[in-house]
C-alpha cells in the first residue's frame, strides 16, 4: 500500500449531548475527505497532551501514512475534556465512548468503520464498549487488560486484597488533579482546574464497599458473557506483567474472535517494551486494522489462536535487558495436557505421591513476599520479581529431583490441597519457581487464596478452625522452559506481603501433605515461529529531559521493632514537549509496613506530586497523599489533596473514611 502523508490536528472538539466536549488529538491521512479512511480511537484518562504522547507519536504517523486515521480521546475530566471524572469504567465513561465512536463513524473523512485498542485502561475499555455492540466498532486490540475485573485488575485477587488497590487509586487522585492546558481551554482552565479538585472522587472508597465479586465488579467484565462479544480481538500481554492470564481467558472463552500474543514484556506496548525480544505491534496491528476496517483479504483471521514465547530459564537481575527463549504458536489453543506431581515419599514433588504422611503446619512470616516485585511493571528492574531464595525461607517448599529431561508449560497450574486453619481467615500463595544449577530461583508464576472465597468469589464463608477442608488455587498463565539439569520448586506460603495483604490474624494452616496436588499445564503439540521485530529498535520520541529522573525500591528491617519496610521512591524529572513545550514533572514515595506477629500493624502510604508548568512562568503543583490502615473489623482510608498555583495554594480537600472488612 502506498504510504500516504498526514496531517495533526493537535485539538479537535467532540461535542456530547448535553453540551461536554471531549478533546481529542487526530492524525489525519491526507485526501481522506476524498478518499475516506478508517478509524482508530484510543480512549483514555491519560493525557494526549504530555502524558500518552510518546507512544502516540510513536504509532499513529504510522497508523496514518497507511491509510488509518488515529483519534486520541482524553475522557471526561481529564486533560482537556469538560467535566469529572466519576470513576474507573463507569457507565458515563462507555457510553461517551459509543458517542465518541459514532460521531467518528459520521465525519466525512470516515469510512464509517472504527477500530478500538489501548492498553491497561484503553485495553480494558475497548473490550467493554465493543460489548456494547456501537454498529461502528469493528475489530479491538486490546493489550494489558482484563475479561474478569474482579481477579484479573489492581483490585483483588483469588478474593485477596492487593496493595496495588491503594497505589493505583493514589495516582489516579494524583492524575485527575491536574489542570488542562491553558494553551488549549484558554482563561477556562482555572475554573475546570477547580471543578476536578472538587468533583474527582477517591476511588479506593467504591472499591472497597465491594470486597467480593458482586454487580460492581461483572459490569465490564466481558467474561460474564463471551458468547455476546461481537469483533474480532487481538489480545496481548506480557509475562513479566499482572495481566499475563487475560489471553488465554480469552481464547477459550471466545475461540472464533480472539486471538492472543504474549511476550516476555512488562506493561508496556511490545514494540517498545522490556524485556526484549519486542514484536513489530505496528504490523501487527495495521495488518488486523485493514482486515477488518476495510476488509483487506490480509490472512489475518487465519493467525494462530495462541502465539507466545517460552522464556527458557531467565535469570532475575537489577536489568533484565533481553530474555531468552523463543516463539511458538498453537494453530488451534485447546486446553493443555496436564502433568500432575504430588509429594514423594521422601518428600520432594514427583509422579508417585506418597498414600499418607503426617501434616504439616505453615505460619510464614508476615512480611514473605518482598522478592515478589509489583503487580504490574514498568520496567525490567527491581519492579520484576527478584531471586526466590529469601521468600523461600518462610515457605513449605517441595523439589523435584534434578531433571534428565526438559519440561515446557503453558498455560495455567493449579494447586490442590486438603488443609485446616486455626482461625476463620487466612490467606494461602503458591509459587512455581526455578531452581538453576547455581542455586538462583526464578519465579515462574504465582497464584493466591483468600480461603474464605475457597468456593467462589460472590459469596465467601470463613474457615471453620480445625476442620479440614480440599481447596484449589489457580496460578497465573506462565510459557516456560525448565532445562535438564534444572528442579522445580513448588513454595507454600500464608503471607506475600505487600502484594496482598493480611487478614486480621496471623493464621496456622494445617496441610495434609499427601493430599497435595500439583498439575502442570504441559507445551504439547505446537510450531516454532519467528517474530520479526521492530524496525526501529528505539521508536520513542525523545523529550527533553530538563531535570534527571531516579527511582529507587528498597526493603528495610528494623530489627529492634521486628518492622519491616517496603518503600518506592520514583521521580521522573521535568520533562518538556519539544512540540508544545507543556512541561511536567511527577515523585511518588510509596511506604508499605507490616510488624512481625501483627497483621493489623499494616499500613500502606502514598505521596505523589504532579508539577504542570510552562517556560512563560505558569506553573501548578499538586501534592495528593494517601494512606491504608486497619483494624480487625475495618479498612480505614484517608487522603488529601493540595492545589499550587505559582506557589500560592488554590485548593485544600481532605478524606478520612471507615469501611468495614467483608472476609478479607
Amino acid at each position: 500500500m502506498t504510504q500516504r502523508d498526514h496531517a495533526v490536528l493537535e485539538n479537535e472538539w467532540i461535542s456530547l449531548a448535553g453540551g461536554t466536549s471531549l478533546a481529542a488529538r487526530i492524525w489525519m491521512p491526507t485526501g481522506a475527505e476524498a478518499d475516506p479512511v478508517p478509524a482508530v480511537l484510543e480512549y483514555l484518562p491519560y493525557r494526549k497532551r504530555n502524558g500518552t504522547a510518546p507512544r502516540d507519536e510513536s504509532t499513529y504517523p504510522l497508523f496514518a501514512a497507511a491509510g488509518i486515521a488515529g483519534v486520541r480521546v482524553d475522557i471526561r475530566g481529564s486533560g482537556e475534556s469538560d467535566g469529572v471524572i466519576d470513576g474507573e469504567y463507569s457507565e458515563r465513561e462507555l457510553s461517551d465512548a459509543c458517542a465518541v465512536i459514532d460521531w467518528i463513524a459520521r465525519q466525512p473523512w470516515s469510512n464509517g468503520s472504527v477500530g478500538m485498542m489501548g492498553i491497561s485502561w484503553g485495553g480494558f475499555n475497548c473490550l467493554q464498549v465493543a460489548a456494547l455492540k456501537p454498529p461502528a466498532l469493528k475489530a479491538v486490540i486490546s493489550i494489558a487488560s482484563s475479561v474478569d475485573r474482579y481477579n484479573d485488575d489492581i483490585h483483588y485477587k483469588g478474593g485477596t486484597h492487593l496493595s496495588a488497590q491503594l497505589s493505583w487509586a493514589a495516582t489516579m487522585l494524583a492524575y485527575q488533579s491536574r489542570p488542562p492546558d491553558p494553551a488549549i481551554v484558554g482563561e477556562a482552565w482555572r475554573a475546570m482546574w477547580m471543578e476536578r479538585l472538587a468533583g474527582e472522587p477517591f476511588m479506593l472508597e467504591e472499591w472497597l464497599a465491594h470486597q467480593r465479586r458482586d454487580a460492581f465488579w461483572k459490569h465490564g467484565s466481558i467474561g460474564e458473557d463471551f458468547g455476546g462479544f461481537p469483533v474480532p480481538a487481538l489480545m496481548i500481554a506480557g509475562w513479566a506483567d499482572g495481566y499475563r492470564t487475560t489471553p488465554f481467558k480469552a481464547v477459550e472463552g471466545m475461540p472464533d474472535k480472539a486471538k492472543a500474543l504474549v511476550g516476555p514484556w512488562t506493561h508496556k506496548y511490545p514494540h517498545f517494551a522490556w524485556p526484549t525480544p519486542r514484536a513489530d505491534f505496528h504490523g501487527e496491528a495495521i495488518r488486523w486494522w485493514n482486515r477488518w476496517l476495510r476488509d483487506e483479504a490480509n490472512g489475518a483471521e487465519r493467525t494462530p489462536q495462541m502465539r507466545a514465547f517460552i522464556l527458557d530459564g531467565p535469570k532475575p537481575s537489577l536489568w533484565r535487558d533481553r530474555d531468552p527463549g523463543f516463539w511458538i504458536a498453537k494453530r488451534v489453543w485447546t486446553a493443555p495436557e496436564q502433568q500432575i506431581l504430588g509429594v514423594t515419599a521422601d518428600g520432594r514433588l514427583g509422579d508417585t505421591p506418597v498414600a499418607s504422611a503426617a501434616p504439616v503446619t505453615l505460619r510464614s512470616p508476615l512480611d514473605t513476599g518482598t522478592a515478589a516485585g509489583e503487580w504490574f511493571t514498568l520496567a525490567p528492574d527491581t519492579q520484576m520479581a527478584s531471586d526466590q531464595r529469601g521468600d523461600d525461607m518462610g515457605s513449605l517448599v517441595f523439589d523435584t529431583p534434578v531433571l534428565e529431561e526438559e519440561i515446557l508449560l503453558l498455560g495455567r497450574a493449579e494447586v490442590s490441597l486438603t488443609l485446616s486453619c486455626d482461625a476463620p481467615l487466612a490467606n494461602l500463595c503458591a509459587r512455581l519457581v526455578d531452581l538453576h544449577p547455581d542455586g538462583t530461583a526464578t519465579r515462574i508464576a504465582f497464584g493466591v487464596l483468600n480461603l474464605a472465597h475457597r468456593d467462589g468469589n460472590e459469596n465467601p464463608t470463613p474457615m471453620t478452625p480445625g476442620e479440614p477442608v480440599a481447596v484449589a488455587l489457580t496460578l497465573d498463565a506462565c510459557g516456560y522452559r525448565l532445562a535438564p539439569g534444572h528442579r522445580l520448586r513448588l513454595s507454600l506460603s500464608s503471607a506475600y506481603w505487600p502484594t496482598i495483604l493480611p487478614p486480621p490474624f496471623d493464621a496456622t494452616l494445617t496441610l495434609d501433605i499427601a493430599s497435595l496436588r500439583l498439575s502442570l499445564p504441559l507445551l504439547g503439540a505446537h510450531e516454532r515461529i519467528a517474530m520479526p521485530e521492530p524496525e526501529n529498535p528505539e521508536p520513542l520520541p525523545t523529550y527533553d529531559q530538563v531535570t534527571p529522573g531516579s527511582g529507587k525500591r528498597e526493603v528495610r528491617r528494623i530489627l529492634s521493632t521486628g518492622t519491616t519496610e517496603y518503600r518506592i521512591t520514583e521521580d521522573s524529572g521535568l520533562i518538556r514537549h519539544p512540540g508544545n513545550g507543556l512541561c511536567s514533572a511527577e515523585t511518588r514515595d510509596e511506604v508499605w509496613s507490616i510488624r512481625a506477629g501483627d497483621p493489623l500493624s499494616s499500613t500502606g502510604r502514598v505521596a505523589r506530586v504532579c508539577v504542570t508548568r510552562r517556560d512563560d512562568g505558569w506553573e501548578t503543583k499538586t501534592v495528593s497523599t494517601c494512606g491504608l490502615s486497619c483494624t480487625a473489623q475495618d479498612w480505614r482510608i484517608e487522603a488529601r489533596v493540595q492545589a499550587f498555583e505559582n506557589g500560592e495554594q488554590m485548593f485544600d480537600k481532605s478524606y478520612t473514611r471507615s469501611i468495614p472488612r467483608d472476609m478479607m
